[in-house]
């Protein structure tokens, strides 16, 4: 199984971000940690805003939920991909970062079970 389910945006502000769109829409934003904000209610399952420069990409990042993250990475290289961050845990489950050919970087993630 692989299906797009969030979008991880860069902020100056993730609490700022956060803030905006529950004035805006109404949307809930919780913010987990000083760095990081998730937003839920906009269509999609959920997304977030990542102000830490060392964590966040130039664009926003999609990432696509699996229920197999090694096989998901193989997959990835084995289809030219490059992993741009190994698997690391985060709140709610694990992910990879890689980069498609043509140059966008996505995520693969899965989560805790």
């Amino acid at each position: 199984m692989y299906e797009i389910d969030f979008v991880e945006f860069p902020s100056s502000s993730a609490a700022g971000s956060g803030r905006f769109f529950e004035k805006a829409f109404g949307w809930t934003a919780a913010a987990y940690g000083p760095t990081y904000t998730d937003v839920q209610g906009g269509g999609v399952v959920s997304f977030g805003f990542q102000q830490d420069a060392a964590a966040r990409t130039a664009a926003p990042l999609v990432t696509i939920r699996t229920d197999d993250l090694e096989r998901a990475k193989a997959s990835v290289e084995a289809a030219g991909g490059v992993v741009t961050a190994e698997p690391f845990s985060f709140p709610g489950g694990r992910r990879f970062h890689f980069r498609e050919p043509g140059g966008a970087e996505l995520a693969v993630w899965t989560p805790d079970s």
